[in-house]
């Protein structure tokens, strides 16, 4: 695969801010850090960093899936949280969807995301590797 793949999510700022949800070259996809919303744009669990980072993987996950990748390309996450001490809610989260796949995963904490309802945004890196068959 050549060229560039880029994934909107519906993201009422993407056209504001200039982004997409993700970007394909190659076998490298990389997804912007994603906010726990729904298509409507309003937040996600609301004060729940448990559902808010739960919500913020389905949505990484269906932007692998418009990139032709899968959670299981995952290679790298990154969890950004308003709060650090709330990092056991966002990783029990993250480790009911990456406990076998195991990419490597930085936890940090962020002064502030876009809206003040947003406890904690997700970013990924995935690689696709080549199908041998």
């Amino acid at each position: 695969m050549s060229g560039r793949i880029s994934v909107s999510s519906g993201s009422p700022l993407e056209p504001e801010i200039g982004f997409c949800r993700a970007v394909r070259v190659g076998n490298s996809v990389s997804v912007a850090g994603t906010a726990p919303m729904d298509d409507d744009g309003n937040t996600v669990g609301t004060g729940d960093v448990y559902a808010q980072t739960r919500r913020c993987i389905e949505i990484v996950a269906q932007a692998l899936c418009g990139a032709g990748a899968g959670l299981g390309d995952v290679v790298r996450t990154r969890i950004m949280l308003v709060d650090i001490d709330e990092w056991k809610d966002a990783a029990r989260a993250h480790g009911e969807v990456f406990a076998d796949i195991r990419p490597v995963c930085t936890f940090v904490e962020v002064s502030r995301f876009i809206h003040p309802e947003w406890r904690v945004e997700v970013e990924a890196d995935a690689i696709v590797q080549e199908n041998t068959e």
